[in-house]
């Protein structure tokens, strides 16, 4: 939020849009999830700002954590959260996890959720996607939400706004 101002005298000449994001509204879960960052009502509170200001914005519900952040109870809270601050987009994404990742990720897994342990080892060992069937069911729960709530699902660009530079061009054309 710090960057408002300048944010809005980008708008004044082009096209922006800032993306959030939100992976559940669920504070105590987002805390042990992501300790350093901000509070998801926080967020939320910054895309209503943002809104406000007139600059485009919008959530990215990412990653979807299979058994922790997908329940559908916290996706449509979360969709709905998304449309109260004002938000014009979400887009949500399941958690991709290279061997490297899975490595740092599952004693995190084993420590707080073990009863999670042997899906993710299950899904995750192999290849780095969940499961084909698990990615398409999660992409149907949003793309209910989104008609549920009225929301995009991508930045809508405007090319309404055209800015052009005081510099003189160069008379280079058709190769002269």
């Amino acid at each position: 939020m710090r960057d408002i101002d300048l944010l809005k005298r980008i708008t004044e000449r082009s096209s922006i849009t800032i993306q959030m994001s939100v992976g559940t509204i669920r504070t105590r879960l987002a805390r042990l999830l992501e300790p350093r960052a901000p509070r998801p009502d926080l967020r939320l509170d910054a895309v209503r700002k943002l809104r406000a200001a007139g600059i485009a914005a919008g959530i990215n519900a990412m990653p979807i954590l299979p058994g922790l952040t997908d329940r559908e109870e916290d996706l449509d809270a979360l969709v709905r959260g998304a449309r109260d601050c004002g938000a014009q987009w979400i887009a949500g994404g399941v958690l991709f996890l290279m061997p490297a990742s899975l490595k740092q990720f599952m004693p995190f897994l084993e420590q707080k959720f073990p009863k999670l342990v042997r899906q993710y080892k299950e899904w995750y060992s192999q290849h780095a996607y969940a499961p084909d069937a698990y990615r398409k069911d999660i992409a149907a729960r949003f793309e209910n939400l989104r008609r549920k709530y009225g929301m995009g699902v991508r930045p809508q660009m405007s090319n309404s706004i055209s800015w052009q530079s005081p510099q003189m061009q160069l008379a280079l054309q058709n190769g002269g």
